[in-house]
């Protein structure tokens, strides 16, 4: 049998694609394009036999052949696992083989007259990552059939695919070990944020079908796919400042290896090669990325698992940039009740989503405290993180059953799982039932104690769960939201009407304005203009930092709140404060915004209260410098417990690393709440720890009294609170902290399982 040589590989695979180009453009059934497609092939390898297979009902049956009996066309059936044809479709991957009867899995079958051939190489024809089919040809002399024959045969395969999707004949069944499997499946990974959810799976962002395959100029695909390398690369010089490479503490090593895939000449040259062979620029991607995904599923070395993820996901980046298509699920708008997936999200992109339509999101990545797990526990749609293989495990418009209590999602459910869920869906509505029942009840120990219930937000949508909760007000209100969600800096006008809606829809409970907490780990695009990579983003130029060095952008926030709470108390709290000389300097920095509205005799908020975040453990050190000049004290115990833990909020491998009831982290509070209780200082929780049953309780035996926490934990939290001794509890939480156990965790659920306390 005459081989290819290199350099006709490429035009013989185009005169391939020109003939099959003619078949399918013919009007003719799906049946004599396929039996004229397996001569094409033939005739082209020369290749005594060439046969397709499809994949139908879950089982291979054979389509079309040229050179094995014709009585055996869709007679011969193969489960997928059985015979070389079948392993080809359950595997995803080629054989090649000189002597067909020596592989293990060979299966004869007699009707199809096979005996009289030896060699045999065959290719999976996959759709969408699903192998659909098996393009086979067999010859009479023993022998491997060259590298070059199997790229023909794999570009003739992708084209096949098109034919038969055309055609209708394609299984919506799944096939492959590794592929998507076809029956339910239950994924695990770690609860971000609690909750049930039911919808079918959406990227967000969409893979890109790829509906043409055959070039009509080929120097025309060519100039594509050279445009989109260029402007993929000018995206990577950028890739730092975009979310889903915004894992803190990994991105430079990601960077890094997109760099090496995006700028390598073997990539880019394979993909020319299969332009050459007469695709389009979609489908030569395409190709080259099937490739990859083939020899990903031959390595078991985990690192070097990664490094081809990686140039998956660039793939994927180059082909939404060939086709134009580059949008995300969100701008192209839900439709149905969804459960989305992504390798990793920021909060502005999540914000994008209709949270009507929104039942849940799945993350391959993810940290617990990761600022778009905030988000989403304050727009109550539950998160499952580090889920891994994802995208290979799902596909678009999977039905997809979360419950994040059991930290586990499952996929194509059968009747049982979604009996299971709907009972237990209905158990939790009940529960939410009684929560809400509550809401008029204030959160009173059962000594007699009043804790200070009250909420974070930061949409103006929020504030409708002050009267859906019953809470006491905002104690955290992050002014950043409007930031990270905006494509240009807020203006002043902007700030100052939502300050004022926010206002207006609390009447007379309080709120607590953050100032914008941005810049480190929360990059803004169009501030992000120094050219300086931050390391360690969350302890980085940020915050506090970031606003008095840029005091136009401070001075702005100042005058809007300023103007938005005339005739009200304003109530400011600094974030990210190291030392009382910041303070000092925000506080100024207000004040002048104060005097300047007074001096144009615009009313004045009838009072402005001053307050700071504690986060950074240097600012305990000063606090009898801190606290005679502050109104209000607020611990965010997110970023506090990863500066006392060196562990990286958002690094995957830390993010259950550290224990909010560490014992390290209940004195240091227990510490903060005696020195400002003995200056008169009002004291509160703000970060993630409060809004847990069982967290919120060793706050309160450490002496906290005010909690600022999501709205969906208003109910457990005041439930816990209701059934709760506080006197009890601080009279036992000396010894406990004097003996440091171990697992701080179970000694506090005992004490709570023997008295009836609610712990959810």
């Amino acid at each position: 049998m005459p081989t290819l040589a290199p350099a006709t590989a490429a035009s013989a695979a185009r005169e391939i694609l020109r003939r099959l180009h003619d078949v399918m453009a013919a009007r003719t059934n799906a049946q004599t394009k396929l039996n004229s497609v397996v001569q094409i092939i033939g005739e082209a390898l020369d290749s005594e036999v060439c046969s397709i297979y499809l994949l139908r009902d879950g089982v291979l049956e054979l389509y079309a052949t040229r050179g094995l009996e014709q009585n055996a066309v869709h007679v011969t059936k193969l489960a997928l696992g059985e015979g070389l044809v079948g392993t080809i479709a359950e595997k995803v991957q080629m054989l090649n083989l000189a002597e067909a009867t020596s592989h293990p899995d060979f299966a004869y079958k007699p009707e199809t007259g096979e005996e009289l051939f030896h060699s045999f190489a065959g290719v999976p024809i996959v759709r969408r990552e699903r192998a659909v089919g098996v393009l086979a040809v067999q010859h009479v002399d023993p022998r491997r059939y060259d590298d070059v024959e199997i790229e023909a045969l794999q570009t003739v395969a992708m084209v096949l695919a098109e034919l038969i999707a055309a055609a209708g004949l394609v299984d919506g069944r799944t096939s492959g070990k590794d592929a998507r499997d076809s029956g339910a499946v239950r994924l695990t990974g770690l609860k971000l944020v609690e909750g049930m959810g039911r919808g079918l799976a959406v990227y967000h962002q969409p893979r890109v079908v790829v509906e043409h395959t055959v070039a009509e100029d080929i120097e025309v695909e060519r100039h594509r796919v050279y445009s989109a390398f260029a402007r993929m690369r000018e995206q990577i010089e950028r890739m730092t400042s975009q979310a889903e490479f915004g894992v803190a503490g990994e991105h430079q090593d990601v960077l890094a290896t997109y760099k090496m895939f995006a700028y390598d000449e073997g990539w880019s040259r394979r993909i020319n090669e299969a332009i050459d062979s007469g695709l389009t620029a979609e489908a030569a991607i395409e190709r080259v990325q099937q490739r990859t995904r083939m020899r990903m599923r031959e390595i078991s070395d985990p690192l070097l698992q990664d490094r081809m993820h990686d140039l998956e996901d660039l793939s994927n980046r180059l082909l939404r940039i060939v086709s134009g298509q580059l949008g995300t699920a969100a701008q192209l708008g839900l439709r149905e009740d969804t459960i989305l997936i992504a390798r990793n999200l920021g909060p502005a992109e999540l914000l994008e989503y209709d949270r009507r339509r929104l039942k849940g999101v799945i993350l391959e990545e993810g940290s617990l405290t990761a600022h778009v797990t905030i988000v989403a526990r304050a727009m109550g749609v539950p998160v499952l993180g580090r889920v891994a293989n994802v995208r290979r495990q799902i596909a678009e418009g999977d039905m997809v059953l979360l419950d994040t209590s059991q930290s586990a999602a499952f996929v194509r459910p059968s009747s049982p799982m979604e009996e299971a869920f709907d009972s237990k869906l209905a158990a939790t509505q009940r529960r939410r039932a009684e929560f809400a029942a509550m809401r008029d009840l204030p959160p009173l120990t059962q000594d007699g104690l009043r804790i200070e219930l009250m909420v974070n937000a930061g949409l103006r949508d929020d504030i409708a769960a002050l009267d859906v909760t019953g809470a006491d007000g905002i104690g955290l209100f992050r002014t950043e939201f409007q930031f990270l969600v905006s494509a240009t800096l807020p203006q002043r006008e902007r700030q100052q009407r939502l300050y004022k809606d926010v206002l207006d829809a609390a009447g007379a409970r309080p709120v607590i304005f953050r100032t914008v907490d941005i810049g480190g780990d929360k990059a803004l695009p169009y501030m992000n203009d120094d050219g300086h990579d931050e390391e360690n983003p969350a302890m980085g130029w940020r915050a506090l930092r970031l606003s008095l060095e840029r005091d136009a952008l401070m001075k702005a926030q100042a005058r809007a709140l300023v103007e938005a709470a005339a005739g009200r108390e304003l109530n400011v709290m600094f974030p990210m404060v190291s030392e009382p000389w910041e303070f000092d300097e925000a506080r100024a920095l207000f004040e002048g915004q104060r005097k300047w509205v007074a001096e144009r005799g615009r009313e004045l908020p009838h009072a402005i209260r001053y307050g700071t975040m504690l986060e950074v453990p240097a600012l305990a050190e000063q606090l009898d410098l801190l606290l005679p000049k502050i109104d209000f004290l607020s611990i965010g115990t997110n970023d506090l417990t990863q500066f006392l833990f060196a562990a990286d909020r958002a690094h995957p491998k830390l993010a259950e690393r550290y224990d909010w009831l560490s014992p390290a982290i209940l004195r240091f509070i227990r510490r903060v709440v005696e020195q400002s209780d003995a200056a008169g200082v009002k004291l509160g929780i703000c970060g993630e720890m409060g809004g847990r049953a069982l967290e919120a309780m060793a706050l309160i035996g450490v002496g906290v009294n005010r909690l600022s926490i999501t709205p969906a934990a208003v109910g457990p939290v005041k439930a816990m609170i209701r059934s709760l001794d506080a006197a009890a509890l601080r009279a036992a939480m000396p010894q406990w902290l004097a003996e440091a156990p171990r697992n701080m965790r179970d000694v506090l659920a005992r004490w709570a399982g023997n008295r009836d306390v609610a712990i959810a």
